[in-house]
């Protein structure tokens, strides 16, 4: 597969404020291949969700500093024409946002919603919209479309609010799909059916899809590739294998240490990353991980709290960011 469909160049986000400059993103580069599947994990505050809106455009001009390239397809999406780029949201790119509840307007009914999303990509009629307002419904597992696309989204169980979610960013063929927190406010149950879900209509559609999550286990099976961030940057990237069985980061084995496993001793305690997540504002020196760190005895000197540490490789088609790799330490 290419991996030029969505390229993104030392991306640097940074929200000034009364008490400092917010940096949100800090050199952020990756790609994603076309029809693969790239999960962003990571704590909250680690740059996830912001990442994803600077790629939408949704980050206000006015109160954010954005630098850097975002390429969707040879399109620059922060060079391009404001107008052309909102013209692309909803057509050549959507996204789904973690609450739909709150994302979906409450005054109106789930198909008054669903045909407008039609209507202003697509010249279409009323009677047009509707129908594949049903259509889309219907293709992503809701029950009787044809009463429920008159229903208010209070009517509507959770994890039918975040279904007509997907239907109404899939409802115009975009080619990117952004999930951001997809799953989170849903129980185990629903969040299973809703990731097999999203899988099959990638594989129906062929969408590019970059799902944004807390939680490694949600996407073990969705993701092609994982990007781990911690503190606005990179701090591991490779293929789903070789995050999951082969971590070079502590960060990566301190979130997969903190993941229930099934075939554990039904009394074994979790083991949580001790301490916090650092300040955007005034972010630690040397690696940013390095103040939670269990394993920064092992690097000789004071690398670790000095020296931030290079994205090396650390396999095929596997980078991290850790001193331990650049030491050569195993």
């Amino acid at each position: 597969m290419s991996h030029d469909f969505l390229q993104i160049n030392d991306l640097r986000v940074s929200f000034p404020t009364d008490d400092g400059v917010v940096r949100a993103v800090s050199g952020l580069t990756l790609s994603v291949g076309r029809g693969e599947t790239l999960a962003i994990v990571g704590e909250s505050g680690s740059g996830k969700s912001v990442t994803a809106q600077a790629i939408m455009g949704l980050l206000n001009p006015l109160a954010t500093e954005i630098d850097g390239r975002i390429l969707l397809d040879g399109v620059d999406l922060l060079a391009c024409d404001p107008e052309h780029r909102r013209s692309m949201r909803g057509s050549a790119m959507a996204m789904i946002f973690q609450d739909p509840l709150s994302s979906l307007h409450p005054f109106y009914r789930v198909g008054d919603q669903l045909i407008e999303a039609v209507r202003i990509h697509q010249d279409v009629t009323k009677k047009e919209a509707r129908t594949q307002a049903i259509d889309g419904l219907r293709r992503v597992g809701i029950p009787d479309p044809e009463r429920r696309v008159d229903d208010y989204p209070h009517q509507l169980s959770g994890g039918m609010r975040q279904r007509v979610m997907i239907a109404m960013a899939l409802i115009n063929g975009p080619q990117l799909l952004i999930a951001d927190e997809p799953t989170t406010a849903l129980d185990v149950t629903v969040q299973a059916q809703i990731t097999d879900l999203m899988m099959d209509l990638q594989q129906q559609t062929g969408t590019t899809m970059i799902v944004i999550t807390h939680d490694l286990g949600v996407v073990a099976e969705m993701a092609d590739h994982v990007c781990v961030m911690y503190g606005g940057r990179v701090v591991e990237y490779g293929t789903t294998d070789a995050v999951y069985y082969r971590p070079s980061m502590p960060y990566t084995r301190g979130l997969l240490a903190s993941v229930p496993r099934l075939d554990g001793a039904y009394d074994e305690h979790l083991d949580p990353i001790p301490g916090n997540p650092p300040s955007l504002i005034r972010p630690p020196s040397g690696c940013v991980f390095h103040p939670r760190c269990r394993e920064r005895e092992a690097v000789p000197g004071d690398l670790c709290s000095t020296v931030e540490p290079d994205l090396v490789t650390a396999g095929p088609d596997h980078r991290a960011r850790c001193h331990l790799l650049t030491e050569g330490t195993p």
